[in-house]
Parts: structure tokens; sequence; C-alpha cells
């Protein structure tokens, strides 16, 4: 089972966005938020915002089986740009810089880890009437 949480026009740019959630894909669920709450970034309390709501949306998702936040793993977590403000600064001699203000799209998914033990799903082992390979036999010159 999986759930996700998105948060959009956050206001720093995807790139600073991108440094601190590449730390935490594919860890655990404790460990992220581990990360997230010691990482002197910025853009790290937003991501913990985030994670912390995919966490519960996973909870609230199926109350009658309790997940533990120990069971869970980060499966996703990826920052699209948003859209950008654009101001003008002022330059020299009456011209004018324009000012990309940029915003961002953070996306995480969080799954559970023990979801193929509960249901016991397993690929379809191969069938037994699998033929051996053939190979090439190298030519042999003629003497």
């Amino acid at each position: 089972m999986e759930a996700r949480s998105i948060n959009r026009y956050i206001g720093t740019s995807p790139r600073k966005m991108r440094l601190v959630v590449d730390l935490i894909r594919g860890k655990s669920v404790g460990q992220a938020l581990h990360i997230l709450h010691f990482s002197p970034k910025h853009a790290s309390k937003v991501a913990e915002k985030v994670l912390r709501s995919a966490i519960s949306n996973l909870q609230n998702k199926d109350e009658a089986a309790h997940i533990d936040t120990d069971s869970m793993v980060v499966k996703e977590a990826y920052v699209n740009g948003g859209m950008m403000m654009k101001r003008i600064s002022p330059a020299p001699m009456g011209r004018a810089y324009r000012i990309r203000k940029r915003s961002n799209h953070v996306t995480i998914v969080v799954a559970a880890t023990d979801e193929a033990a509960k249901k016991g799903s397993r690929k379809p082992a191969a069938s037994a009437k699998s033929e051996p390979k053939k190979t090439k036999k190298a030519a042999e010159p003629a003497a």
C-alpha cells in the first residue's frame, strides 16, 4: 500500500529543493525524518512537512491495519518546477534586468515495506518445459 503527498508553489528554487529531496529517496521513513530534521538547509523543513503528511496519509488510508513508521519506505520523491514570478531590476544606462523568482512542487510517495509479505504475492515460477539454449558451433576450417 502506498500514499503520496504534494506541496505546490513552494517559494524556493527547484535546484535547492532537489539537493534535499535526493538525500531521502529510497531511505526508510525513520531515517529520512532524521536526515531532514537535522539538515541545515531551509528546504529541508518544507520537505519534512511533506514527508510527515505522506506518512499520515498512509496511516489514515487503512485505519484497521495500523502501519508502523518503521515498516515504511520513501518510494518516490521528486521535485518539479512551478511557476516563475518575473520581476524587473534597474540596470545601468536606463536598462532593466529581469529577475525570475522560481517556485517548485514537491511530491513524496511513501509505501509499506511488508506489503508483499502480507499478500504473499510472488511471480509464478518458470515453466518446466524450458528448452536448453542452442549454441552456435564454430566453423571448422577445411584442411
